[in-house]
């Protein structure tokens, strides 16, 4: 196709690095370019994701006072266990939601601030964390502080098993940059908010999460932490070229980052509840949308998870999906749960 002499050079090379950027990727990633024709079930396009590397897939749906949930795939590949829809999952960070709505009703209290700083509610550590006087809650919880990520240190590995074993791999390390200057996605931020509410609280944040959200909507199919569970309860975990399904459920995640396991029915209500303001007063939930989203991923080894609201359809969708492979495999990902969308679209409950 010839150029069109209208468009800069300059613009018109940024658009063919674009294109040439976007095939690469799905060639790496293993999609094709050309799709199938959109479903007119839920059911078919899970069935789909099989053909997709997907191990096992969980979808609920709660959409206009009716709620659905479908399966496909397996929990156990080798023993040909089919998925579960009442398992247990590792939800990752969608477990930001819970702890940024905590963090919200305690500041509504008057318990926290969300100008106060790391170094007013953490001043043991604080001298070790660069630019902690500057850092405020508000900027933790905005993903805005410039603490380094823990995930990425050298020594983060399935060892860690109590809270404490995460601040090495926090603490003595060069900001990433100038405390509300830019974002970075963090982790290290939702461990500190977790730490700066033990603290406040003088008791666990946990209970906290458990007492005042977790109970009042009757969530009795979600956990703080994996140690509260059956382990059988939980949906297995794979890693593409991994074949143990045992090896990531096994893997504690103890960080209130992504500490929590929880079934896709009762994510779904709590995202409902989140937006709707039958968790929150007027007052928390204007605190809220001024710090945080209403919408969520997760991801560690063996368990990725989407968590949004469609409000053209008013319905919520968790997909969770016990497999992952990396940022390419989120192409996959995404294009699974936006054709399971559309199917709804076609065909509400």
């Amino acid at each position: 196709m010839a150029a069109n002499p209208r468009i800069p050079m300059q613009i018109r090379i940024t658009y063919t690095r674009a294109f040439a950027a976007f095939v690469f990727l799905f060639v790496l990633s293993g999609c094709s370019l050309i799709l199938p024709l959109p479903a007119d079930s839920i059911d078919e396009e899970l069935a789909r994701t099989m053909d997709m590397g997907f191990d096992g897939i969980i979808v609920h749906v709660n959409q206009g006072g009716k709620q659905a949930t479908y399966t496909a795939g397996w929990d156990d590949r080798k023993n040909l266990v089919p998925a579960n829809p009442d398992s247990l999952f590792k939800i990752a960070s969608i477990s930001k939601l819970y702890v940024a709505a905590a963090a919200t009703m305690l500041v509504a209290d008057g318990t926290l601030s969300l100008d106060g700083t790391l170094k007013e509610y953490l001043p043991e550590v604080a001298p070790r964390i660069e630019h902690s006087s500057r850092i405020t809650l508000r900027m933790l919880l905005q993903h805005r502080s410039g603490v380094p990520e823990f995930v990425y240190h050298p020594d983060y590995n399935s060892d860690i098993k109590e809270n404490d074993d995460t601040y090495p791999l926090i603490l003595d390390r060069p900001a990433d940059f100038e405390p509300g200057d830019d974002y970075a996605y963090s982790n290290s931020n939702y461990f500190l908010i977790g730490e700066v509410m033990d603290r406040a609280l003088g008791e666990s944040h946990h209970q906290y999460v458990r007492d005042q959200i977790l109970t009042p909507l009757g969530l009795t199919n979600t956990y703080s932490l994996q140690r509260e569970v059956d382990i059988e309860d939980v949906m297995r975990g794979y890693v593409i070229g991994v074949d143990n399904g045992d090896q990531y459920r096994e893997w504690e995640h103890v960080q209130p980052s992504g500490s929590m396991l929880a079934t896709a029915e009762d994510v779904a209500v709590f995202l409902r509840a989140l937006i709707d303001g039958t968790l929150l007063t007027p007052k928390e939930q204007k605190l809220y949308s001024s710090v945080y989203v209403y919408e969520h991923t997760g991801w560690i080894p063996g368990y990725t998870s989407i968590a949004r609201y469609h409000p053209d359809i008013d319905a919520v969708v968790v997909m969770f999906v016990n497999t992952s492979y990396g940022q390419l495999f989120w192409i996959d990902l995404e294009r699974a749960y936006d054709r399971i969308v559309a199917a709804l679209e076609r065909n509400p409950l």
